[in-house]
């Protein structure tokens, strides 16, 4: 694709969707964001797309969006659903070309949670080489983060300040591990002691997935990124270089962009 074009990349995830607006400057020889968006996955569905046929058509002048030149989507695991006047791209390509593009890095762990799936990706020269995903079980995605911290009454960001002295969590079900929780409040543990068992657990679940990727560098992407504790914690326990993008959350749909862009 040549000359000046604008891109419309859409992440349909399980949780929420992100939407984001680039465009392609000829005179920079590079994308620039012009807009980020994240709307609720069933608020999405209810008010601005109807299926029609095996394509979703999306009404993108009630999202305000304006006509793009191209349009790309990538879904959930197996709920992909190609747009109306666009093309789908698999999930685990968006995530690669979106890293890529955010780092500038080209040999890299992905390591992606998001809000219900999880999935860990090994890139080398620019290319996924290896991966392992996870959508069967919320327990390593913000789901849990969610529930946790509704259980104990933190913001997601208050949430993300803990680290140290973490209480043991040992359940590795969402369901059960608040119930889990719930216990240990009984049994009068400080809150921030309860935080950062939270957060603990949430990277005890990932660093075994992590033994057989192999790097010095972990991009981390995802709405869980955002909790900087998963961050510090991850670092503390891999031994390895923890990069997060700028926009974690929206790097699927970046890649989309990314995709359309090289295309």
């Amino acid at each position: 694709m040549s000359g000046q074009h604008t891109i419309c990349g859409i992440d349909l995830g399980s949780r929420s969707v992100k939407i984001a607006l680039m465009e392609y400057k000829p005179e920079e020889e590079g994308l620039e964001i012009l807009r980020l968006e994240s709307l609720d996955t069933i608020r999405f569905y209810r008010e601005y797309g109807r299926k029609q046929g095996d394509k979703l058509s999306v009404n993108f002048e009630a999202l305000g969006l304006p006509a793009v030149d191209h349009l790309v989507s990538t879904g959930y695991g197996r709920n992909t659903l190609e747009l109306a006047g666009g093309e789908a791209i698999p999930e685990l390509k968006a995530h690669v070309l979106g890293a890529i593009y955010q780092t500038g890095l080209k040999d890299f762990t992905l390591v992606d949670l998001g809000g219900q799936d999880s999935k860990i990706i090994q890139v080398q020269k620019g290319r996924m080489v290896d991966f392992l995903t996870n959508d069967k079980c919320a327990a390593s995605s913000g789901r849990y983060l969610e529930n946790m911290a509704t259980i104990l009454d933190l913001t997601l960001e208050e949430l993300g300040e803990y680290t140290d002295a973490p209480v043991e969590l040992n359940s590795t079900c969402a369901v059960f591990g608040e119930s889990e929780l719930i216990g240990k409040i009984v049994e009068g543990f400080p809150l921030t002691e309860l935080a950062a068992g939270v957060n603990t657990t949430i990277v005890k679940r990932i660093l075994p997935l992590l033994r057989s990727f192999r790097g010095e560098i972990i991009v981390f992407t995802g709405g869980v990124a955002h909790n900087l504790a998963v961050g510090k914690l991850l670092e503390r326990g891999s031994g390895r270089k923890i990069v997060i993008p700028q926009e974690p959350q929206y790097n699927g749909a970046i890649g989309c962009c990314v995709y359309a862009n090289q295309s």
